[in-house]
């Protein structure tokens, strides 16, 4: 009996991890549903005629807009068996400094974005009785840092809901597995997806120095490989049992030991007035 092509749905596909998970799944033999902000620009870093690859301009803040792009997937490879929530960008700036209206646009698309798809596949996914959801958070979805309290914020929302829905989709045979990587040779933080405050306040001067390293010390020189990225993702795809957080970059692993750490010196120190509050 012929064996059903596997069909990946995969958000901000393109640039980034997005772009190459989507080309090498291409390259694999499967179906790839691609969704970014602009279609032509999309298109233009595919690169692709293939007819098992399906384009989608789609407002992922727009919850009929992303039912709509659901239901084209649907309608041209009749199922979705991966999701990929990709899409994403990051706040760099202090807290005092980001407005209203930038914090709400940046939980639009990293959580609220993230929810409107999770929500509109799960639908197709739930009655399949199978599938997998992958969430890109980040090692950052696990520690914050000076300048970076608003994205992380973003990224911590995502661990949680992610736990949550792992538990909530298990009895359907569906998956979650987050993804944590660490800093990737990606056009991040180059490519317009970080973006900062229109008020800058000039007394926080670590955050600008941290912002001055980011631009011209960290960019093209990440550590972590894209290409080997999205081939654990893909092996992961493949797994029976797969991981509910994986750690992805040598310096991911550093920074959630380091955590860890944190957490458990904090336990111990803390741990009589912990206790003394129990009836």
């Amino acid at each position: 009996m012929e064996t059903q092509i596997k069909t990946w749905f995969i958000t901000g596909a393109s640039q980034g991890l997005g772009l190459v998970l989507a080309k090498q799944l291409l390259n694999e033999g499967y179906n790839v549903v691609a969704t970014g902000r602009n279609l032509e620009s999309l298109k233009a870093a595919m690169d692709t005629s293939s007819e098992q690859f399906l384009p989608l301009q789609v407002d992922l803040v727009n919850e009929a807009d992303v039912k709509s792009g659901v239901a084209a997937a649907i309608a041209k490879f009749k199922r979705i068996d991966f999701l990929v929530n990709n899409a994403g960008y990051g706040l760099m700036g202090g807290i005092e400094e980001s407005s209203n209206i930038e914090v709400q646009a940046n939980f639009d698309v990293n959580v609220f974005g993230l929810l409107n798809v999770t929500r509109a596949v799960l639908a197709h996914m739930r009655a399949a009785k199978s599938g997998h959801i992958f969430n890109l958070s980040s090692v950052f979805g696990l520690i914050a840092g000076a300048g970076w309290g608003i994205y992380c914020a973003t990224k911590f929302a995502v661990e949680g809901l992610s736990e949550a829905l792992a538990q909530e989709v298990k009895p359907f045979n569906i998956n979650v597995t987050i993804i944590e990587p660490g800093y990737f040779r990606t056009n991040f933080l180059t490519g317009g997806s970080i973006v900062t405050p229109k008020q800058p306040i000039s007394d926080y001067t670590v955050i600008e120095e941290n912002k001055h390293k980011h631009e011209q010390e960290i960019s093209g020189s990440q550590i972590g490989d894209p290409q080997k990225a999205a081939e654990v993702m893909i092996n992961t795809s493949k797994l029976e049992n797969p991981p509910l957080r994986l750690l992805l970059g040598s310096d991911a692993v550093q920074f959630a030991n380091y955590k860890v750490e944190l957490l458990q010196a904090g336990i111990q120190d803390n741990l009589e007035v912990s206790l003394s509050t129990d009836f």
